[in-house]
């Protein structure tokens, strides 16, 4: 059977991440750096010691374990270099099973093409009760522009935005992947621009512009139609909010010492007494 087609084009996103290592990226970078911090927020609470990690998405070492060893991979070979890392997508990983206590991913899973899959090596890099926390762009994101393009492109808009998983089908996903103890939660961050052109040079700055494999260049035209629409929806400051809402999820590789849930039909109490007590 074939494999279903990239609905991400592999080239394009490595060439958009090496344009992003080459310029200014740390002036970009806010929702990777927030990203980061909750990752290692949740990371703190898991009171264990990590010997190997395994960090995804690195265009830089934010992500800092004490006392465990890190490896980086990312899929633009010019950030994979800056921090002596491999280059590899996520779906096409290039480590042996069961290689690490931890696998933390700020920003980068929102643009894979096959994430279940992405998401089961993940799971199968871990050693058994190994942890996985990340962090993407999910759906409800980018509601001005998208806002924007409508207006700009009418009835037939172009394919310029991607995809989004939502809080609940990320939840969803880490089960269909083999994780176990999944949790899925989102934050969203508003941000004012001051214009649509400000956005976009956000947006490739962060290496997060159109990658899809059927994307289409927009014309002046368009663009102008795009800048007018979402300067409209400014407010009195002449600034427009755009919002990101970040999923982070995260799944525990399977071990036998996790807690596990208690077998059905194994209840010894009947719902009608468990009620009639809490009415007494």
């Amino acid at each position: 059977m074939n494999a279903p087609a990239d609905i991400f084009d592999r080239h394009a996103r490595r060439h958009r991440r090496d344009r992003a290592a080459a310029g200014d990226y740390p002036a970009h970078a806010f929702l990777r750096d927030v990203m980061v911090d909750g990752l290692l927020e949740r990371l703190d609470v898991v009171k264990r010691t990590f010997a190997d990690v395994l960090d995804i998405g690195t265009p830089d070492a934010g992500i800092a374990v004490p006392g465990a060893h890190i490896a980086r991979v990312d899929p633009g070979f010019g950030f994979a270099r800056r921090v002596g890392g491999v280059q590899a997508d996520e779906d096409r990983l290039p480590f042996a099973d069961a290689s690490f206590d931890a696998v933390v991913s700020a920003g980068v899973l929102d643009q894979v093409g096959d994430l279940p899959g992405a998401l089961s090596l993940i799971r199968r890099t871990l050693r058994p009760d190994g942890v996985f926390l990340g962090a993407f762009l999910g759906g409800g994101s980018l509601p001005a522009l998208r806002a924007a393009l409508r207006v700009a492109e009418g009835e037939r808009p172009a394919a310029r935005l991607h995809p989004q998983v939502d809080v609940r089908s990320a939840g969803d996903l880490l089960v269909r992947a083999g994780f176990t103890l999944p949790v899925a939660d989102v934050e969203t961050l508003d941000v004012r621009y001051a214009s649509l052109g400000r956005l976009l040079d956000d947006l490739r700055g962060m290496a997060a512009s159109n990658i899809l494999t059927a994307r289409t260049a927009m014309t002046r035209d368009t663009l102008a139609r795009a800048a007018a629409a979402f300067a409209d929806a400014a407010g009195p400051d002449g600034r427009t909010t755009e919002r990101f809402a970040i999923v982070f999820v995260t799944g525990w590789a399977p071990d036998a010492s996790q807690p596990q849930p208690a077998r059905r039909g194994s209840a010894t109490a009947s719902l009608a007494a468990a009620l009639r007590t809490g009415g007494s």
